[in-house]
């Protein structure tokens, strides 16, 4: 297992498992998700994002978090909320949000309760048009991303799921995987023999 960036390519099947989970799909913008992936298979499991809210200064969402049902309880979803968070930090955010009906599950990781009166006035709106949208019972929470923790089980769960912890480099890419046929395609040098 092992999460990385989202590629254009990757478009058509997070559009078709956001509608499919249900996932909120606010602004999209393939280019903010991340993807989890079976090493072994190259199966997308699971996937989430990042939003960025400008008000009186710029606030960090982490929204879209989606797990394929056969993979869940396996760590993943804890895997893109870390990549998420580490993309958040590496952005320049010191504080992550996430508007979630599903506290609990957050809080594992360090996430605390905020009351909605306390959130600034552009993830305020943010949270009425989700809880309007797909999350009527949505929880404001928040996160300092130096407090982020992925509780061991987790981390042993997703280990187990398919391979190796989280790698910091992509598998090799191939031919296939840009739609080129290696035995039928021809190349600009390619001299006929």
């Amino acid at each position: 297992m092992y999460v990385r960036e989202a590629r254009n390519r990757d478009e058509a099947w997070l559009l078709d498992r956001i509608e499919e989970l249900g996932v909120d799909e606010a602004a999209f913008r393939s280019r903010d998700y991340v993807i989890a992936m079976d090493e072994e298979t190259g199966e997308k499991v699971g996937f989430g994002r990042i939003r960025i809210h400008k008000g009186e200064a710029e606030y960090c969402e982490l929204t879209g978090v989606g797990v394929l049902p056969d993979w869940r309880g396996g760590g993943v979803g804890a895997h893109v909320i870390e990549r998420l968070v580490e993309n958040a930090a590496d952005e320049g955010f010191e504080e992550v949000y996430a508007f979630v009906e599903e506290p609990e599950y957050y809080e594992q990781f360090g996430f605390r309760e905020i009351a909605a009166g306390d959130l600034p006035d552009a993830l305020a709106e943010r949270l009425a048009e989700k809880r309007e949208t797909v999350a009527p019972d949505a929880t404001p929470l928040s996160i300092d991303v130096g407090r982020f923790r992925v509780p061991g089980d987790l981390r042993e769960a997703f280990k187990a799921a398919g391979g190796p912890e989280a790698s910091e480099s992509d598998p090799e890419e191939t031919a296939e995987d840009f739609g080129i046929d290696p035995d039928e395609a021809t190349y600009k040098y390619d001299t006929g023999r």
